[in-house]
């Protein structure tokens, strides 16, 4: 193996240098039983990214309505506060955030159906905290969908 070769394995990562020496992963998704494509399968990075990006800005929206008064900024952490209701609320009753809707994705319990008030809670917690949402396994769910039993699918 020539060094440009070594250097081109480590620049796409470990998953393609194994993939370079025949391992199989498959598709994301296909050990939780989703679809490859289409509805039902693993919502993309990109929307999923694109759906927080307009919630958070909802709710930096909303906490600026409410609490600014005369200020020119929220007090505190309102925003995050807004974003907390905001996502235990609709997650754990509808399943989607207002973001999630708009861009078609849906939060469901592992074998399908709706995610449970408990493990919604558990989920909007760990989504606070940023660190697990920005652990990744191979199926390309964080570390609070996985400790909350759940995926992201497309609707």
């Amino acid at each position: 193996m020539d060094n440009r070769q070594a250097i081109g394995s480590w620049l796409s990562g470990p998953r393609a240098a194994a993939e370079d020496m025949g391992v199989d992963f498959g598709y994301r998704g296909e050990r939780l039983g989703l679809a490859e494509n289409g509805p039902g399968s693993i919502a993309p990075f990109g929307r999923r990214l694109a759906a927080l990006c307009i919630d958070w800005a909802a709710c930096v929206l909303i906490a600026y309505a409410l609490f600014a008064h005369g200020d020119a900024r929220p007090a505190g952490n309102a925003a995050l506060g807004v974003f907390a209701v905001l996502s235990l609320a609709t997650v754990g009753t509808v399943g989607c955030t207002p973001g999630k809707r708009l861009l078609g994705i849906r939060v469901v319990a592992l074998g399908g159906g709706r995610l449970t008030f408990r493990y919604a809670a558990l989920r909007t917690l760990l989504l606070l905290a940023v660190i697990p949402a920005v652990i990744w396994d191979r199926d390309g769910r964080g570390l609070h969908d996985r400790l909350a039993r759940s995926v992201q699918v497309r609707i």
